[in-house]
């Protein structure tokens, strides 16, 4: 297990984070001016975040929406720096060879619901996304099943539009057509 070292004294800066060395073992956020470190996820995270990246990459494809789907992107918002761990992103925005996008190229964040960050997801990163007017946000909770909360901006704030269920196909039309069954996101793959 690695530590984070380094010094820095006053407040932080979305140029601070920036510049702090890649280590893949932490993700680094800036909220307001404070530094916010958390761990590298686990298994379940990391399996549903392929998966449904993959999944979003292929309806954004068959779609023919101008978008790229990212994963663990820094994006830049009027109150800090977030790393959110599915960005779908105007493909103009994602043609440079960056380390963020700012907020205003961002059409989707989806947030995966680890013991770690519930009250981020939940409630703090909803609010910035919201202050930031990207148009939608979706969280996926792993605890009792699977299931995936989708939410628009409406009027400054995000509205529940759907609720994507454990052995049910939802169907999701922004920010372009979209089918998911959340039920095998998290579950390990069996080959043999």
């Amino acid at each position: 297990m690695s530590v984070a070292s380094f010094t820095h004294h006053g407040p932080w800066s979305v140029e601070d984070v920036l510049a702090l060395p890649e280590d893949r073992t932490v993700r680094y956020e800036l909220l307001g001016e404070s530094l916010v470190m958390s761990p590298a996820p686990g298994l379940r995270h990391q399996r549903a975040s392929f998966r449904l990246h993959v999944a979003l990459d292929a309806a954004s494809e068959a779609a023919g929406a101008p978008v790229e789907v990212l994963e663990a992107i820094n994006v830049i918002l009027p109150s800090g720096l977030v790393v959110p761990d599915i960005v779908v992103a105007d493909a103009g925005a994602t043609a440079e060879d960056g380390v963020s996008l700012d907020a205003d190229a961002v059409q989707l964040v989806v947030e995966l619901v680890s013991p770690g960050n519930k009250t981020m997801d939940r409630k703090l990163k909803p609010l910035l996304y919201a202050e930031a007017a990207i148009p939608h946000y979706w969280r996926l909770e792993f605890d009792p099943a699977p299931r995936l909360i989708v939410s628009e901006l409406d009027g400054g704030r995000y509205v529940e539009t759907a609720i994507a269920l454990p052995g049910t196909v939802t169907r999701i039309d922004e920010p372009f057509p979209f089918e998911i069954d959340p039920a095998g996101l998290a579950q390990p793959q069996h080959r043999g």
